[in-house]
C-alpha cells in the first residue's frame, strides 16, 4: 500500500462543481476522502457508491454551528492529513450601494465567517504537517481589484482572505500547512457557463498544488499553478 492510499481528507462542500470534481479527484490518486453535502442522494452520493469506501458522504450544512459540532463528534478519532473548505454564494453584479443589509449579512457569513467556523472546528481533526486549505479567488485580491463587477463577492473573498491570515497568525506554531486556493474561473454555478476553465481541467492542477505544498510553513495565497496571489 503506497503512502498515499494512506492520506485522508476532509472535503466541506462537495456537492457539486469545484468541490465535486476534487473529492472525486482525491480519490482517483488514492486518496481516502470524506465529502459533505446539505443534502442526501444526488451525484456525490453516486460517485460514494462508485467508489466502493473511498469517498465517504456526510451531512454538513456549514452555516449552521450546532452541525459543525456534530459532524466534529462524528469524525473524533479521524486523523486528516487534509481539510479543504469549499464553499461560497454570489448574489448578483450589484453595486455596493444597492446590496440590502440581509443580502450584505448572508454572503458575508457564507463566504467568509462559516469557512472560517469550520476550520476552527475542524482543525484538531488535522495532524502536524498537514494541510488546512480554503477556496478562496483571485477576486479576493485587493491589488488586483482594477475592473469594476460583483463588489460583494470581491469584499467577501478579501474578507475571508483576511480572516485565514489571522487564523494563521494565531495558529502558527501548530505545525500544519495553510493554503488559499485560487482556482480560475470555473463553469460552475457560481462561474456562469462561458467561464474559460471547467472544474476537470483546473482542479487537478489545484490538487498538484495540494500535494507539492503539504508540510510547508505559514500561509500562502496561490493560484492553480502553484504561483502566489498578491493580497
Amino acid at each position: 500500500m503506497s503512502a498515499t492510499s494512506n492520506r485522508q481528507a476532509l472535503i466541506i462542500g462537495a456537492s457539486r462543481g469545484l468541490g465535486l470534481v476534487l473529492a472525486n479527484e482525491l480519490a482517483r490518486r488514492g486518496w481516502r476522502v470524506i465529502a459533505t453535502t446539505r443534502q442526501s442522494g444526488g451525484e456525490l452520493q453516486a460517485n460514494a457508491d462508485a467508489w466502493n469506501g473511498r469517498l465517504k458522504v456526510e451531512s454538513l450544512e456549514m452555516t449552521n454551528s450546532e452541525q459543525l459540532a456534530a459532524l466534529r463528534e462524528r469524525l473524533a478519532g479521524c486523523r486528516l492529513d487534509l481539510l479543504f473548505v469549499n464553499a461560497a454564494i454570489d448574489r448578483g453584479d450589484l453595486p455596493i450601494d444597492e446590496v440590502s443589509t440581509d443580502m450584505f449579512t448572508e454572503v458575508m457569513i457564507t463566504n467568509a465567517l462559516s469557512p472560517l467556523r469550520a476550520v476552527e472546528a475542524l482543525r484538531g481533526l488535522v495532524a502536524p504537517g498537514g494541510t488546512v486549505a480554503v477556496m478562496s479567488s483571485e477576486q479576493g485580491s485587493i491589488s488586483r481589484n482594477t475592473e469594476p463587477g460583483f463588489e460583494l463577492y470581491k469584499a467577501s473573498k478579501a474578507a475571508l482572505n483576511q480572516l485565514m491570515r489571522s487564523y494563521a497568525t494565531r495558529h502558527a506554531d501548530d505545525g500544519q500547512t495553510k493554503l488559499l486556493i485560487d482556482p480560475g474561473h470555473n463553469q460552475t454555478r457560481l462561474g456562469g457557463p462561458d467561464a474559460p476553465l471547467s472544474p476537470q481541467e483546473s482542479i487537478p492542477a489545484v490538487v498538484d498544488v495540494l500535494e507539492t505544498q503539504a508540510g510547508g510553513p505559514g500561509l500562502r495565497f496561490l493560484d492553480r499553478h502553484g504561483e502566489i496571489v498578491p493580497w
